[in-house]
């Protein structure tokens, strides 16, 4: 019996599952079926392993000052070992560096998600074990969406200008490093209420176009 395709989703609270309230916090999480990993674990079938690493609010690789849980590239290459072996590494985030107080240009966003890429594609071996890189899908996320929440608004500050430039440099760093790249808001919009997140049916709609991608790939 040959072995299942093993894909690891690292991400934010798109890929956690945030269910979107008008009141922004304190929410709950959608079921495993109706969050984007979810749905493209039923599309791609009995083949695949798919594996969420997803956790709110997390960066590319920037400490956040109220959370040192939250830098994506201090917590990759454990995750990446813990897992072995991949066939395929999935990247999602993004749009939480587009935070007012993090001051970072769109380029450094992506700059910082060639920082994961980069971790990925090395992660060659693990603790012991011969086993080879993955491959790496870069996903950005779609653009954020009007907030009716005063204080996610001011997080956000002039972030929804910055994640509409976020596709098309992800797609020049997936073509530099020789990766692949899907941009998610040629297939879904940001249609939670609270302008950050996917509602369900958003989710599963990501889920089956990244599921398709991933079918191109094997």
């Amino acid at each position: 019996m040959a072995e299942k395709r093993s894909i690891l989703c690292f991400g934010d609270s798109l890929t956690w599952g945030w269910i979107p309230v008008k009141e922004s916090a304190p929410t709950l999480r959608y079921p495993y079926e109706q969050r984007w990993t979810g749905a493209m674990a039923t599309r791609l079938g009995a083949d695949y392993h798919i594996i969420e690493e997803g956790l709110s609010a997390r960066t590319t690789s920037l400490d956040d000052p109220n959370d040192a849980r939250l830098n994506g590239s201090a917590y990759l290459p454990a995750a990446l070992a813990s897992h072995l072996p991949l066939d395929l590494v999935i990247l999602m985030l993004g749009t939480n560096d587009t935070k007012s107080y993090f001051h970072r240009t769109p380029y450094e966003i992506a700059n910082g998600m060639g920082k994961l890429v980069g971790q990925a594609l090395t992660s060659t071996g693990g603790v012991g074990t011969p086993y080879p890189a993955p491959r790496v899908l870069v996903v950005a996320p779609p653009p954020l969406a009007p907030m009716p929440d005063p204080w996610f608004e001011g997080m956000f500050g002039g972030g929804y200008e910055k994640s509409k430039e976020l596709a098309g440099l992800y797609k020049a760093l997936a073509a530099f490093m020789k990766v692949e790249f899907l941009a998610a808001g040629e297939h879904v919009s940001t249609d939670g209420v609270d302008g950050i997140h996917f509602s369900a049916e958003t989710n599963i709609r990501l889920g089956n176009a990244i599921a398709a991608k991933v079918e191109t790939l094997f």
